[in-house]
Protein backbone atom coordinates (compact mmCIF):
# COMPACT_ATOMS: atom_id res chain seq x y z
CA UNK A 1 0.00 0.00 0.00
CA UNK A 2 1.16 3.44 -0.89
CA UNK A 3 1.82 6.08 1.67
CA UNK A 4 0.54 9.32 1.17
CA UNK A 5 1.20 10.78 4.77
CA UNK A 6 4.86 11.66 4.52
CA UNK A 7 6.85 12.24 8.04
CA UNK A 8 10.08 13.73 6.48
CA UNK A 9 11.82 10.47 7.61
CA UNK A 10 14.94 11.07 5.00
CA UNK A 11 16.01 13.74 7.41
CA UNK A 12 18.00 12.98 11.25
CA UNK A 13 15.52 12.74 13.72
CA UNK A 14 17.09 15.82 16.29
CA UNK A 15 18.36 18.97 16.81
CA UNK A 16 21.39 19.66 14.94
CA UNK A 17 22.92 23.39 15.52
CA UNK A 18 26.00 24.88 14.05
CA UNK A 19 26.64 28.28 15.52
CA UNK A 20 27.44 31.02 13.27
CA UNK A 21 31.29 31.78 12.50
CA UNK A 22 32.67 34.45 14.05
CA UNK A 23 32.46 37.39 11.81
CA UNK A 24 29.40 37.00 11.38
CA UNK A 25 26.92 39.63 12.78
CA UNK A 26 23.41 39.82 14.49
CA UNK A 27 20.49 40.04 12.52
CA UNK A 28 17.90 42.39 13.43
CA UNK A 29 14.11 41.98 14.13
CA UNK A 30 11.59 39.62 12.40
CA UNK A 31 8.90 39.50 10.22
CA UNK A 32 7.70 37.02 7.34
CA UNK A 33 5.76 37.64 4.01
CA UNK A 34 2.50 35.92 4.72
CA UNK A 35 1.35 32.88 2.59
CA UNK A 36 -0.03 33.62 -0.98
CA UNK A 37 2.35 37.06 -1.06
CA UNK A 38 3.70 37.38 -4.24
CA UNK A 39 7.79 37.90 -4.35
CA UNK A 40 10.28 37.29 -6.68
CA UNK A 41 13.70 35.72 -5.78
CA UNK A 42 16.55 37.62 -7.47
CA UNK A 43 15.85 41.28 -5.89
CA UNK A 44 15.28 40.74 -1.57
CA UNK A 45 13.90 43.76 -0.27
CA UNK A 46 15.51 46.59 0.62
CA UNK A 47 17.82 47.04 3.81
CA UNK A 48 15.80 49.20 6.86
CA UNK A 49 18.07 52.17 7.63
CA UNK A 50 18.57 50.52 11.08
CA UNK A 51 18.51 47.42 12.02
CA UNK A 52 18.91 47.88 15.81
CA UNK A 53 16.12 46.42 17.97
CA UNK A 54 13.45 48.85 19.33
CA UNK A 55 10.88 47.70 21.54
CA UNK A 56 7.75 48.41 19.65
CA UNK A 57 5.03 49.89 18.85
CA UNK A 58 6.93 52.95 20.66
CA UNK A 59 9.78 52.91 23.03
CA UNK A 60 8.35 55.86 25.65
CA UNK A 61 6.69 55.01 28.52
CA UNK A 62 3.69 56.69 27.93
CA UNK A 63 3.58 55.23 24.43
CA UNK A 64 3.67 51.64 26.54
CA UNK A 65 1.39 52.93 28.74
CA UNK A 66 -1.70 54.22 26.55
CA UNK A 67 -1.20 51.13 24.18
CA UNK A 68 -1.93 49.12 27.59
CA UNK A 69 -4.66 50.84 28.89
CA UNK A 70 -6.20 50.50 25.59
CA UNK A 71 -5.51 46.87 25.33
CA UNK A 72 -6.44 46.25 29.60
CA UNK A 73 -9.56 47.95 28.84
CA UNK A 74 -10.25 45.86 25.60
CA UNK A 75 -9.39 42.38 27.77
CA UNK A 76 -11.85 43.48 30.99
CA UNK A 77 -14.94 44.36 28.97
CA UNK A 78 -14.22 41.29 26.83
CA UNK A 79 -13.43 38.79 29.45
CA UNK A 80 -15.79 40.68 32.40
CA UNK A 81 -15.27 37.63 35.29
CA UNK A 82 -11.27 39.39 35.05
CA UNK A 83 -12.52 41.64 37.68
CA UNK A 84 -12.13 45.53 38.01
CA UNK A 85 -9.23 46.68 35.56
CA UNK A 86 -8.41 49.66 37.91
CA UNK A 87 -6.02 47.98 40.11
CA UNK A 88 -4.71 45.88 37.04
CA UNK A 89 -3.85 49.19 35.38
CA UNK A 90 -2.08 50.73 38.59
CA UNK A 91 -0.11 47.93 38.80
CA UNK A 92 1.25 48.52 34.97
CA UNK A 93 1.51 52.13 35.41
CA UNK A 94 3.71 51.22 38.21
CA UNK A 95 5.82 48.79 36.59
CA UNK A 96 6.36 50.57 33.65
CA UNK A 97 7.33 53.48 35.86
CA UNK A 98 9.91 51.38 37.38
CA UNK A 99 11.30 49.41 34.07
CA UNK A 100 10.33 51.15 31.01
CA UNK A 101 7.76 48.14 29.85
CA UNK A 102 5.13 45.33 32.12
CA UNK A 103 4.61 41.64 31.91
CA UNK A 104 1.12 40.30 30.52
CA UNK A 105 -0.54 38.13 32.89
CA UNK A 106 -1.22 34.22 30.95
CA UNK A 107 -4.57 35.48 30.68
CA UNK A 108 -4.09 38.29 29.19
CA UNK A 109 -1.04 37.02 26.78
CA UNK A 110 -4.03 33.70 25.41
CA UNK A 111 -6.69 36.82 24.88
CA UNK A 112 -4.14 39.01 22.93
CA UNK A 113 -3.21 36.16 20.82
CA UNK A 114 -6.35 35.71 20.08
CA UNK A 115 -7.87 38.89 19.38
CA UNK A 116 -4.56 39.70 16.91
CA UNK A 117 -5.86 36.96 15.13
CA UNK A 118 -9.65 38.26 14.80
CA UNK A 119 -8.25 41.68 14.00
CA UNK A 120 -5.64 40.01 10.67
CA UNK A 121 -7.70 41.79 7.60
CA UNK A 122 -5.82 39.00 5.40
CA UNK A 123 -7.02 36.10 7.13
CA UNK A 124 -10.31 34.94 5.70
CA UNK A 125 -10.27 31.89 8.14
CA UNK A 126 -10.84 34.30 11.20
CA UNK A 127 -14.21 32.85 12.32
CA UNK A 128 -12.24 29.98 14.97
CA UNK A 129 -10.18 32.49 16.31
CA UNK A 130 -11.39 32.17 19.93
CA UNK A 131 -10.34 27.77 19.32
CA UNK A 132 -6.02 29.22 19.04
CA UNK A 133 -4.65 27.52 21.60
CA UNK A 134 -1.76 29.48 22.72
CA UNK A 135 1.65 28.05 24.40
CA UNK A 136 3.52 30.68 26.71
CA UNK A 137 7.04 29.81 26.43
CA UNK A 138 8.24 33.88 27.19
CA UNK A 139 10.88 32.71 29.62
CA UNK A 140 12.85 31.23 26.41
CA UNK A 141 15.66 33.85 25.14
CA UNK A 142 18.28 30.55 23.98
CA UNK A 143 18.25 29.84 20.32
CA UNK A 144 18.74 25.65 21.10
CA UNK A 145 16.07 25.74 23.49
CA UNK A 146 13.79 27.99 20.92
CA UNK A 147 14.62 25.93 17.96
CA UNK A 148 13.59 22.62 20.44
CA UNK A 149 9.96 24.47 21.15
CA UNK A 150 9.16 25.61 17.51
CA UNK A 151 9.47 21.22 16.66
CA UNK A 152 7.65 20.79 19.03
CA UNK A 153 4.72 22.90 18.09
CA UNK A 154 4.33 21.84 14.93
CA UNK A 155 4.22 18.18 16.29
CA UNK A 156 1.28 19.53 18.57
CA UNK A 157 -0.39 21.46 15.62
CA UNK A 158 0.37 18.62 12.95
CA UNK A 159 -1.81 16.72 15.38
CA UNK A 160 -1.82 13.58 13.89
CA UNK A 161 -3.40 15.06 10.50
CA UNK A 162 -6.37 17.22 12.68
CA UNK A 163 -4.66 20.22 12.63
CA UNK A 164 -5.01 22.59 15.28
CA UNK A 165 -4.90 26.44 15.69
CA UNK A 166 -1.73 27.23 17.57
CA UNK A 167 0.54 29.88 18.60
CA UNK A 168 4.21 30.05 20.66
CA UNK A 169 5.25 32.96 22.11
CA UNK A 170 8.92 33.27 22.85
CA UNK A 171 10.53 36.62 25.04
CA UNK A 172 9.50 39.71 23.71
CA UNK A 173 11.52 42.94 23.83
CA UNK A 174 12.45 44.69 27.08
CA UNK A 175 14.58 47.78 27.64
CA UNK A 176 17.46 45.76 29.14
CA UNK A 177 17.15 42.71 26.76
CA UNK A 178 16.84 42.10 22.68
CA UNK A 179 13.85 39.88 21.97
CA UNK A 180 14.79 36.14 20.08
CA UNK A 181 13.76 36.55 16.25
CA UNK A 182 13.24 33.37 14.11
CA UNK A 183 14.84 34.67 9.89
CA UNK A 184 12.58 32.12 8.30
CA UNK A 185 9.26 33.28 6.61
CA UNK A 186 7.37 29.96 8.12
CA UNK A 187 8.93 27.20 10.41
CA UNK A 188 8.49 24.39 7.66
CA UNK A 189 9.57 25.87 3.67
CA UNK A 190 11.24 24.23 1.00
CA UNK A 191 14.89 25.40 -0.33
CA UNK A 192 15.50 27.32 -3.03
CA UNK A 193 18.61 26.14 -4.49
CA UNK A 194 20.17 28.74 -7.69
CA UNK A 195 22.06 26.97 -10.21
CA UNK A 196 24.05 27.77 -12.88
CA UNK A 197 24.89 31.41 -11.00
CA UNK A 198 26.61 33.74 -13.39
CA UNK A 199 26.56 31.73 -16.37
CA UNK A 200 23.07 33.49 -17.50
CA UNK A 201 21.47 30.25 -17.71
CA UNK A 202 20.65 30.08 -14.11
CA UNK A 203 17.53 28.51 -12.79
CA UNK A 204 16.08 27.60 -9.38
CA UNK A 205 15.87 23.51 -7.85
CA UNK A 206 12.98 24.14 -5.21
CA UNK A 207 11.17 27.10 -3.97
CA UNK A 208 12.62 30.38 -6.02
CA UNK A 209 10.55 32.18 -3.04
CA UNK A 210 13.40 30.80 -0.57
CA UNK A 211 16.67 31.59 -2.40
CA UNK A 212 17.60 34.06 -0.30
CA UNK A 213 17.63 32.33 3.04
CA UNK A 214 18.79 28.82 2.17
CA UNK A 215 22.08 30.93 0.98
CA UNK A 216 21.72 32.36 4.37
CA UNK A 217 21.84 28.89 5.71
CA UNK A 218 24.15 27.39 3.73
CA UNK A 219 26.52 30.90 4.87
CA UNK A 220 25.81 29.50 8.65
CA UNK A 221 27.35 26.39 8.53
CA UNK A 222 24.15 23.96 7.00
CA UNK A 223 25.51 21.95 3.99
CA UNK A 224 22.67 21.81 2.21
CA UNK A 225 19.85 18.91 1.68
CA UNK A 226 20.03 16.20 -0.91
CA UNK A 227 19.20 19.10 -3.85
CA UNK A 228 15.33 17.88 -4.39
CA UNK A 229 12.49 20.38 -5.24
CA UNK A 230 11.04 19.76 -1.30
CA UNK A 231 14.12 19.95 0.78
CA UNK A 232 12.98 20.92 4.01
CA UNK A 233 15.12 24.48 5.30
CA UNK A 234 16.62 24.22 8.67
CA UNK A 235 15.45 27.57 11.32
CA UNK A 236 17.41 29.52 11.62
CA UNK A 237 17.17 31.15 14.99
CA UNK A 238 18.73 34.03 17.01
CA UNK A 239 18.83 34.72 20.49
CA UNK A 240 18.91 37.23 22.87
CA UNK A 241 22.40 39.12 22.16
CA UNK A 242 23.45 35.78 20.00
CA UNK A 243 24.43 35.46 16.66
CA UNK A 244 21.90 33.81 14.26
CA UNK A 245 22.16 29.55 14.30
CA UNK A 246 20.95 27.45 11.97
CA UNK A 247 18.85 24.07 13.47
CA UNK A 248 17.83 21.36 11.12
CA UNK A 249 13.85 20.29 12.19
CA UNK A 250 13.55 16.44 13.21
CA UNK A 251 12.02 14.63 11.03
CA UNK A 252 9.10 13.89 13.23
CA UNK A 253 8.45 17.52 13.32
CA UNK A 254 7.52 18.10 9.75
CA UNK A 255 4.15 16.66 8.40
CA UNK A 256 4.53 16.26 4.81
CA UNK A 257 1.52 15.21 2.51
CA UNK A 258 2.28 13.29 -1.36
CA UNK A 259 0.21 15.09 -4.05
CA UNK A 260 -1.36 12.57 -6.15
CA UNK A 261 -4.77 13.42 -8.74
CA UNK A 262 -7.91 11.49 -7.99
CA UNK A 263 -8.11 10.70 -11.69
CA UNK A 264 -4.35 10.65 -13.16
CA UNK A 265 -0.90 9.83 -12.19
CA UNK A 266 1.14 13.32 -13.08
CA UNK A 267 1.14 14.32 -9.31
CA UNK A 268 2.67 11.10 -8.32
CA UNK A 269 4.97 10.23 -10.77
CA UNK A 270 6.76 14.24 -10.40
CA UNK A 271 6.71 13.69 -6.63
CA UNK A 272 4.86 16.42 -5.74
CA UNK A 273 4.02 16.98 -1.85
CA UNK A 274 3.45 19.72 0.50
CA UNK A 275 3.66 20.05 4.18
CA UNK A 276 0.51 20.19 6.17
CA UNK A 277 0.86 23.01 8.97
CA UNK A 278 1.66 26.63 7.72
CA UNK A 279 2.73 28.05 11.07
CA UNK A 280 4.05 31.95 10.13
CA UNK A 281 7.18 32.52 12.11
CA UNK A 282 8.67 36.14 11.74
CA UNK A 283 5.33 38.53 12.41
CA UNK A 284 5.58 40.57 15.53
CA UNK A 285 2.61 39.81 17.99
CA UNK A 286 1.59 43.22 19.53
CA UNK A 287 -0.79 43.24 22.76
CA UNK A 288 -0.64 46.10 24.69
CA UNK A 289 2.67 48.22 23.69
CA UNK A 290 4.65 45.14 23.95
CA UNK A 291 6.13 43.12 21.19
CA UNK A 292 6.73 39.81 20.43
CA UNK A 293 8.51 39.35 17.33
CA UNK A 294 9.52 35.38 17.82
CA UNK A 295 5.92 34.08 17.93
CA UNK A 296 5.30 31.30 15.31
CA UNK A 297 1.68 30.54 14.45
CA UNK A 298 -0.69 28.27 11.94
CA UNK A 299 -4.38 27.74 11.76
CA UNK A 300 -4.79 25.16 8.82
CA UNK A 301 -4.27 25.08 4.54
CA UNK A 302 -6.81 26.80 2.39
CA UNK A 303 -6.25 24.76 -1.07
CA UNK A 304 -5.29 27.16 -2.93
CA UNK A 305 -2.71 28.73 -1.05
CA UNK A 306 -0.95 25.59 -2.32
CA UNK A 307 -2.77 24.88 -5.80
CA UNK A 308 -3.27 27.98 -6.81
CA UNK A 309 -0.02 30.31 -5.40
CA UNK A 310 2.63 28.28 -4.21
CA UNK A 311 2.73 25.39 -7.13
CA UNK A 312 1.52 27.75 -9.51
CA UNK A 313 3.04 31.01 -9.54
CA UNK A 314 5.49 31.82 -11.90
CA UNK A 315 8.21 33.00 -9.25
CA UNK A 316 7.09 30.31 -7.34
CA UNK A 317 6.84 26.42 -8.78
CA UNK A 318 5.38 27.79 -11.80
CA UNK A 319 3.90 24.28 -12.85
CA UNK A 320 0.83 25.31 -14.87
CA UNK A 321 3.07 25.18 -18.24
CA UNK A 322 4.33 21.45 -17.29
CA UNK A 323 0.28 20.44 -16.22
CA UNK A 324 -0.88 21.80 -19.68
CA UNK A 325 1.66 19.64 -21.35
CA UNK A 326 0.74 16.70 -20.04
CA UNK A 327 -2.91 17.29 -20.51
CA UNK A 328 -2.12 18.62 -24.03
CA UNK A 329 -3.79 21.86 -23.77
CA UNK A 330 -3.35 24.42 -26.81
CA UNK A 331 -0.76 26.71 -25.13
CA UNK A 332 -0.04 28.66 -28.10
CA UNK A 333 -2.84 31.66 -26.43
CA UNK A 334 -4.13 32.65 -23.23
CA UNK A 335 -7.81 32.54 -24.95
CA UNK A 336 -7.87 28.73 -24.60
CA UNK A 337 -7.22 28.92 -20.85
CA UNK A 338 -5.35 25.86 -20.59
CA UNK A 339 -3.93 28.12 -17.29
CA UNK A 340 -7.32 28.00 -15.62
CA UNK A 341 -7.89 24.47 -16.64
CA UNK A 342 -4.54 23.36 -15.17
CA UNK A 343 -4.95 25.71 -12.26
CA UNK A 344 -8.41 23.70 -11.49
CA UNK A 345 -6.53 20.26 -11.90
CA UNK A 346 -4.05 21.47 -9.24
CA UNK A 347 -6.13 22.39 -6.84
CA UNK A 348 -8.48 19.28 -7.36
CA UNK A 349 -5.07 17.44 -6.52
CA UNK A 350 -4.27 19.23 -3.79
CA UNK A 351 -7.75 18.46 -1.47
CA UNK A 352 -8.11 15.25 -2.93
CA UNK A 353 -4.58 14.64 -1.63
CA UNK A 354 -4.85 15.99 1.91
CA UNK A 355 -8.11 14.61 2.11
CA UNK A 356 -6.92 10.73 1.85
CA UNK A 357 -4.35 11.66 4.03
CA UNK A 358 -6.81 12.64 6.37
CA UNK A 359 -4.83 16.32 6.97
CA UNK A 360 -6.93 18.99 7.50
CA UNK A 361 -7.36 21.40 4.35
CA UNK A 362 -10.33 23.71 3.65
CA UNK A 363 -11.55 24.74 0.07
CA UNK A 364 -12.15 28.10 -0.88
CA UNK A 365 -15.93 28.12 -1.16
CA UNK A 366 -16.21 26.74 2.20
CA UNK A 367 -14.00 28.98 3.99
CA UNK A 368 -15.86 31.72 1.85
CA UNK A 369 -19.10 30.68 3.90
CA UNK A 370 -17.52 30.59 7.20
CA UNK A 371 -16.26 34.09 6.43
CA UNK A 372 -19.29 35.49 6.50
CA UNK A 373 -20.53 33.56 9.42
CA UNK A 374 -17.82 35.30 10.94
CA UNK A 375 -19.35 38.57 9.89
CA UNK A 376 -22.42 37.72 11.20
CA UNK A 377 -20.82 36.78 14.31
CA UNK A 378 -18.97 40.08 15.17
CA UNK A 379 -21.84 41.94 14.11
CA UNK A 380 -23.83 40.76 16.92
CA UNK A 381 -21.13 40.86 19.37
CA UNK A 382 -20.67 44.73 18.48
CA UNK A 383 -17.94 44.32 16.73
CA UNK A 384 -16.83 45.87 13.32
CA UNK A 385 -14.57 43.27 11.31
CA UNK A 386 -11.83 45.03 8.96
CA UNK A 387 -10.57 43.44 6.12
CA UNK A 388 -8.56 43.13 2.93
CA UNK A 389 -10.79 42.65 0.13
CA UNK A 390 -7.47 41.66 -2.08
CA UNK A 391 -6.61 38.73 0.05
CA UNK A 392 -10.05 37.70 1.25
CA UNK A 393 -10.78 36.79 -1.85
CA UNK A 394 -9.43 33.47 -3.21
CA UNK A 395 -7.11 33.15 -5.83
CA UNK A 396 -9.51 31.25 -8.26
CA UNK A 397 -13.08 31.31 -9.07
CA UNK A 398 -13.25 34.45 -6.95
CA UNK A 399 -16.58 35.69 -8.21
CA UNK A 400 -17.90 32.22 -7.35
CA UNK A 401 -17.34 32.61 -3.82
CA UNK A 402 -19.69 35.33 -1.61
CA UNK A 403 -17.02 37.06 -0.50
CA UNK A 404 -16.63 38.58 -4.08
CA UNK A 405 -19.43 40.56 -4.06
CA UNK A 406 -19.36 42.80 -1.15
CA UNK A 407 -16.82 45.50 0.31
CA UNK A 408 -15.06 45.78 3.59
CA UNK A 409 -13.97 48.48 5.53
CA UNK A 410 -9.68 48.59 6.46
CA UNK A 411 -9.38 49.44 9.95
CA UNK A 412 -5.91 48.85 12.05
CA UNK A 413 -6.69 47.06 15.64
CA UNK A 414 -4.74 46.05 17.82
CA UNK A 415 -3.51 43.60 19.17
CA UNK A 416 -2.55 42.85 15.59
CA UNK A 417 0.09 40.45 14.02
CA UNK A 418 2.41 43.23 12.47
CA UNK A 419 5.02 43.05 9.93
CA UNK A 420 8.19 44.89 10.13
CA UNK A 421 10.70 45.53 7.20
CA UNK A 422 13.84 44.13 8.98
CA UNK A 423 12.46 41.12 8.86
CA UNK A 424 11.70 40.49 5.35
CA UNK A 425 15.17 41.96 4.47
CA UNK A 426 16.08 39.29 6.79
CA UNK A 427 13.69 36.34 5.84
CA UNK A 428 15.43 36.84 1.99
CA UNK A 429 18.98 36.22 2.99
CA UNK A 430 19.80 39.93 4.06
CA UNK A 431 22.53 40.74 6.43
CA UNK A 432 21.71 42.74 8.76
CA UNK A 433 24.42 45.26 10.85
Amino acid sequence: MRKFLRRAGDRRARLTEVPAPADRHEGAAGEPAPAHCPAGHSQPPAPPQSAQSAQRPGSRPQDIIRAAEEFLALYHREVPEAGDPARRLAEVRSDIAATGTYRHTPAELAHGARVAWRNSSRCIGRLYWHSLRVRDCRDLTDAEDIARQCATHLREAANGGRIRPLITVFAPETPERPAPHIWNEQLVRYAGYETGAGTGTGGVVGDPRNVGITAAAQRLGWPGGPGTPFDVLPLIVQGSNDKPRWFELPADAVLEVDLDHPEDRWCADWGLRWHAVPAIANMCLEIGGICYPAAPFNGWYMGTEIGARNLADTDRYDLLPRIAAHLGLDTSSDRSLWKDRALVELNRAVLHSFDRAGVTVTDHHTESQRFLAHLDREQRAGREVSADWSWIVPPISGSATPVFHRTYDMVERHPAFVHHPEAQFRAHGGDLV
